[in-house]
């Protein structure tokens, strides 16, 4: 893979990229460096994160099982790395469980199979609305990112029957995975509303009626997979950034100091 090959890479590196990480270029493959630097920075934050956590996430649990009995947790299989591409372009991903505290109904998924959470979906429960907002309900992630399923930063986990099709809609969407962990957090999730969607006043704003519906369909309006190619843009330039260790550094830490300010503001869904 590389720069010349991805021209969409390129345009989302120079929109979105802070201007200390501009110099960065995608790599044919992570360097050693970044690796442990990036090891070292999940191991240090997932420890700390679930020390300073074991007070609250049995308040949480309470909270769950009074508003909703039924499980805690919630495990479901979601996309680790790009596996292989076949010659009709169709994505395989390796996966891997991961947790989260339940949000919603334990039959959310009894009629509709694997579907995205919409606005004000019927299906997330009071406590479980609260959680989602402030992105307590990814705490226990924490473990995955220890386990090394997960990283503490990088595209968000989807899940893989949803990638695959998405990979077939969206031009370069399975690059997000390529050679890179799924993050609790992300430059696309503190950059962005929980779909997908600018924020008011951000600077990609101004370029959203281009890269959302640009035929202007009226039966594309609010496709999922409009928001899912604004998601794009920021994960190809995190994957930028990969390419050298004062890029990652820079990127790495400014996601990381941004998060919870995000969970804050409640900007989740």
């Amino acid at each position: 893979m590389t720069t010349a090959s991805l021209p969409v890479v390129s345009i989302a590196h120079d929109l979105l990229m802070p201007e200390r990480t501009k110099t960065a270029r995608i790599a044919q493959g992570i360097p050693f460096s970044v690796r442990v630097a990036k090891r070292a920075i999940d191991l240090l934050f997932s420890t700390i994160g679930l020390l300073a956590c074991a007070f609250l996430m049995p308040l949480i649990a309470l909270a769950i099982y009074l508003d909703s009995p039924g499980p805690i947790f919630y495990r479901q299989r979601r996309a680790r790395s790009l596996a292989t591409r076949d010659f009709h372009g169709r994505c395989r991903f390796v996966g891997f469980d991961m947790l989260k505290f339940r949000t919603m109904r334990t039959d959310a998924e009894k009629f509709t199979g694997a579907v995205l959470a919409g606005e004000n979906d019927p299906r997330i429960t009071r406590v479980g609305r609260i959680l989602r907002k402030t992105r307590l309900d990814e705490l226990p992630q924490l473990l995955n990112v220890f386990k090394g399923d997960m990283s503490l930063v990088g595209p968000r986990p989807e899940r893989p029957e949803l990638l695959e099709n998405f990979a077939l809609a969206i031009p370069y969407f399975e690059e997000r995975m390529r050679d890179t962990k799924p993050g609790i957090t992300g430059f696309a999730q503190v950059s962005l509303g929980y779909s997908g969607r600018p924020l008011a006043g951000s600077a990609i704003e101004k370029f959203q009626d281009t890269l959302v519906n640009p035929l202007h369909l009226e039966e594309a309006t609010g496709a999922l997979a409009d928001d899912m190619r604004m998601k794009l843009l920021f994960d190809l330039a995190y994957v930028a950034s990969l390419e050298r260790l004062d890029t990652f550094l820079a990127m790495e830490f400014l996601v990381i100091l941004k998060t919870p300010w995000v969970m804050l503001r409640g900007l989740g869904r």
